[in-house]
C-alpha cells in the first residue's frame, strides 16, 4: 500500500496517523479489514506505540473499532451516518458561502473555472481520485474566500464519514451533473449575481449526498 512505507522518525505518531487516515479513507484499508499494530509498526519501520497512539486517535473519530476481544477493523461505512455528515457538510459550505459573499472576485471565477475544467477531464479518463481531488479544489475558492478557518478544521472533522462513500460509489455520469451544478455556481459569481450562492452550493453537496445515500 502506497500510504504504509517507512517513515522518518520525526513526528512518528502524526505521520502513522496521517498516512493511515489516509489509507482508510481512500479504502487502502477496506471496511471491515483487521488491523495489527505489530505488522504496521513493522511496515512503517517503527516501535508499535507510535502505531497504538494513531489508532486511537482513528477510534475516537470513528474510522476503526475495537471489539472487546481486542480485535481492532476498520469500521463499516455507515450510508445513514454519511447522510447526518453530508447533511452538515453541506450546511458550513452555505456558511462559507454567505461569508463570502463581499469577497468573490472575478479572478475566483476563473480560477474556479480552470478548476472545473480540469474536474471535467478527470471524469471523462473515469480517474476517481483526481476527480474528487478537483472537486475538493473547486469548493475551498471559496471557502478560503470565508476568511474563516474553523469552517475547514470543522469539515476535515467530517470528511471521513462521506469520502468512503464517494469513492466507493464514484460514477461518472453523477460527476458530469456537478460540472453543470459548478458552471451555475461560477455564473452566479461572475454575474455578480452572489446572493443566490449559498443555495447553489448546498444543493450541489445536497444532490451528491442523495445520489450517494439512495438505496
Amino acid at each position: 500500500m502506497k500510504n504504509i512505507t517507512q517513515i522518518p522518525r520525526q513526528s512518528l505518531r502524526a505521520q502513522v496517523y496521517d498516512r493511515l487516515r489516509s489509507a482508510i479513507i481512500h479504502l487502502e484499508l477496506k471496511p471491515g479489514e483487521r488491523i495489527n499494530d505489530k505488522a504496521l509498526a513493522e511496515q512503517f519501520g517503527v516501535s508499535r506505540t507510535p502505531v497504538r497512539e494513531a489508532l486511537k486517535k482513528l477510534e475516537d473519530e470513528g474510522l476503526i473499532v475495537t471489539s472487546p476481544g481486542s480485535e481492532t477493523v476498520v469500521s463499516l461505512i455507515e450510508v445513514e451516518q454519511a447522510m447526518h455528515a453530508f447533511t452538515v457538510v453541506a450546511s458550513l459550505h452555505g456558511l462559507a458561502a454567505r461569508l463570502a459573499l463581499t469577497t468573490l472576485t472575478l479572478a475566483h471565477a476563473d480560477q474556479m473555472t480552470a478548476i472545473n475544467n480540469e474536474f471535467a477531464e478527470a471524469l471523462k479518463v473515469e480517474d476517481k481520485y483526481r476527480a474528487i481531488q478537483m472537486d475538493d479544489q473547486f469548493h475551498a475558492v471559496i471557502i478560503e474566500a470565508s476568511h474563516n478557518p474553523e469552517i475547514m478544521l470543522a469539515l476535515d472533522r467530517l470528511l471521513p464519514k462521506i469520502r468512503r462513500l464517494e469513492l466507493q460509489k464514484f460514477n461518472t455520469f453523477d460527476g458530469k451533473k456537478s460540472i453543470k451544478q459548478h458552471q451555475e455556481i461560477i455564473s452566479c459569481i461572475s454575474n455578480d449575481s452572489k446572493e443566490q450562492l449559498p443555495a447553489l452550493i448546498e444543493n450541489n453537496w445536497l444532490s451528491l449526498a442523495e445520489y450517494l445515500t439512495e438505496k
